[in-house]
């Protein structure tokens, strides 16, 4: 028997957890990183398994495994003036779509919402797409979401990925 809120998965609520996870992509897709780092909680994974099915970041190898720390490390390595492998910054385009309501933990407020990411990365003279599958775990908050835990499925994760310098 599905849950409370699955059952009442309203196209508002929907709407309202698409919006957030648009409004995620936005902040990605205009630099505005510290805006990006403050919708996740304090105690926040990011992670980007290395295997399709991963069930655990410890398990095997993934291609990154972040708490807010390293997060926050990576998004001053985003932006330091001699990260000469990201320079020029890259360009980029979040689309997220098929947004659904897969669980909910009523207990500790919390939502785990599905969707589906087409990434267009662009730098001079290359461009590249990427696909992906995620799931976020979404925490209740004063007047929206924090993001407790982001998953990242590339559909490509096993392929050669040629220095990643983008955050998905």
């Amino acid at each position: 028997m599905p849950n409370t809120i699955l059952r009442q998965a309203a196209p508002a609520v929907i709407a309202g957890l698409t919006q957030f996870l648009n409004h995620e992509a936005r902040l990605l897709d205009t630099s505005r990183f510290d805006d990006w780092l403050a919708l996740f909680t304090e105690d926040a994974t990011y992670w980007l398994p290395l295997e399709q099915n991963q069930r655990d970041p410890f398990e095997t190898c993934s291609i990154l495994y972040d708490d807010r720390t390293l997060l926050e490390a990576r998004v001053r390595q985003y932006r330091h003036p001699r990260a000469h492998a990201r320079t020029p910054f890259a360009r980029t385009v979040h689309q997220v779509g098929n947004v659904m309501l897969l669980s909910e933990d009523a207990a500790r407020g919390e939502l785990t919402v599905g969707s589906t990411l087409v990434l267009v990365e662009y730098r001079p003279e290359r461009q590249r797409v990427f696909g992906a599958l995620c799931e976020h775990r979404l925490r209740a908050a004063a007047d929206s979401w924090q993001i407790a835990a982001k998953r990242v499925d590339l559909v490509n994760a096993e392929a050669e990925l040629d220095g990643l310098a983008i955050l998905f």
